[in-house]
């Protein structure tokens, strides 16, 4: 249905107020309806730092894991301020055709971001979808694409550009010229966080929609590595430790630096060392994003130690008068010149405003402010329909440069990205990888068809 086709509630709107509508914008009501698709571990993480920014009312919840779903639900009945339970749905397309929503949080695994999220802008909601925007880049095309038919504010959970930190490393080290010429960039993740153990294969618990869960991915023996959370051991659902940390790491270097496409992508890597895991995605990996000035760097390792302790999930931006270091708990400017003073700045908590975070389960409490201001920014460029700072559009450059080093360790070569055709240049092969094959009766989203 087209944007401009008036549904029930812009008529009463436009009734109400006798204005006319932006392009894009619902009527105001007093208080936002909200969906979840996915309120698992980071779904009530983003859900619950929205609530704390504004008294929204969720109304509707999705999730093939009837448990999990069940207890999202009455959780977020004790955080809202109604107090109302959402109804649960099992199937998100019905919870997006009974319920009449604002705003849809989409926090599944990486697989299912792609159809929820157009399916929700589709409807008419605005949307906060978690990284990698998609698990293939012709998944990524049309996510923007949808987006910017329907006209619809599309936040990316990329949200080291509203931690409050790194704002100030920005402001005071990148922005003030402190770096001079910068000729070379660092981004790593040395955390043990790859998936360990083969357990045996199993059959589903009773509580899990397993075949929905696996949605358009190619089908595998249920695993207790992938459900809940442990997902991202297996490509079949996820990019990847490259497609989890890098897309954070490097679209804060593209954001602090303003870079756009790298103009080519080089990568190398594999399961090296844990060797003696199920899990399928790469334990080492090193990919170089080529900018016009200097390159991006990746490596990770989820096994050894990082070269620099107190930055073991980081960025460096190396210029001629300085070094940036940047985290989710720091940063550290070294000048060169060592009669110029060196700077730092360091995350602070909210605990005081926000006690509740104290006591949330499985919170990642650096993060819950980042997630805080996020939303915030997200709500003012919803009131203002305007672009929100990890739009999707940056959103898709970030993860597409992740799934292009993904590409290229697969098939041992370089890949030269052409932005404006949406491929790879010259390389039939790398372009024949760009949409991974949906299983049947889910349907690959068409970027020129949603």
């Amino acid at each position: 249905m087209s944007q401009y086709l008036p549904n029930r509630r812009n008529l009463i709107g436009a009734a109400a107020s006798g204005l006319l509508l932006v392009p894009g914008a619902r009527p105001a009501t007093p208080t936002r309806k909200v969906g979840v698709v996915g309120p698992g571990w980071y779904g009530k993480i983003d859900l619950f730092r929205l609530i704390q920014v504004e008294p929204v009312d969720v109304v509707g919840m999705c999730d093939v894991d009837s448990r999990s779903l069940q207890a999202a639900a009455e959780l977020t009945a004790t955080r809202q301020k109604s107090g109302k339970t959402p109804r649960m749905h099992s199937d998100y397309r019905e919870m997006l055709k009974q319920e009449e929503l604002d705003l849809v949080l989409v926090a599944t695994p990486d697989h299912w971001h792609a159809l929820p999220m157009i399916a929700a802008c589709q409807a008419g909601a605005d949307v906060y979808c978690q990284k990698p925007i998609g698990v293939d880049i012709r998944e990524c095309q049309a996510m923007l694409a949808a987006a910017r038919k329907h006209e619809r504010v599309v936040q990316i959970g990329l949200q080291r550009r509203s931690t409050p930190h790194l704002i100030d490393a920005k402001k005071r080290v990148v922005e003030d010229g402190l770096l001079g010429e910068i000729g070379h960039v660092e981004v790593c993740c040395y955390y043990h966080m790859r998936a360990r153990g083969n357990p045996p294969d199993a059959e589903p618990p009773p509580h899990l929609d397993y075949d929905f869960w696996t949605g358009p991915a190619p089908m595998r023996p249920y695993n207790e590595l992938c459900h809940p959370r442990r997902w991202r051991a297996f490509m079949e659902y996820s990019n990847g430790i490259m497609g989890d940390m890098c897309v954070h790491m490097l679209d804060a270097v593209r954001w602090m630096l303003g870079l756009n496409w790298p103009k080519r992508v080089s990568s190398t890597g594999g399961i090296l060392v844990e060797k003696d895991s199920k899990a399928n995605t790469a334990d080492s990996q090193v990919a170089t994003f080529e900018y016009e000035d200097f390159p991006v760097v990746w490596t990770h390792r989820s096994w050894g130690t990082p070269p620099d302790p107190d930055y073991p999930w980081a960025f460096f931006i190396y210029g001629s008068k300085g070094t940036l270091k940047g985290s989710v708990h720091r940063w550290d400017f070294v000048p060169v010149d060592k009669q110029t003073a060196s700077l730092q700045g360091r995350n602070k908590l909210e605990v005081d405003q926000y006690p509740e975070d104290k006591t949330e389960a499985d919170l990642e409490l650096h993060s819950a402010h980042a997630v805080r201001y996020h939303m915030k920014d997200w709500l003012r460029a919803v009131d203002q329909r305007s672009r929100p700072v990890a739009d999707i559009e940056e959103g898709h450059m970030s993860t597409t440069a992740c799934l292009l080093a993904n590409i290229s360790m697969q098939l041992g070569r370089p890949l030269e990205w052409d932005p404006e055709r949406g491929e790879v240049r010259n390389d039939a092969a790398a372009n024949d990888l760009l949409a991974r094959p949906y299983r049947k009766p889910w349907k690959h989203p068409d970027p020129a068809a949603v």
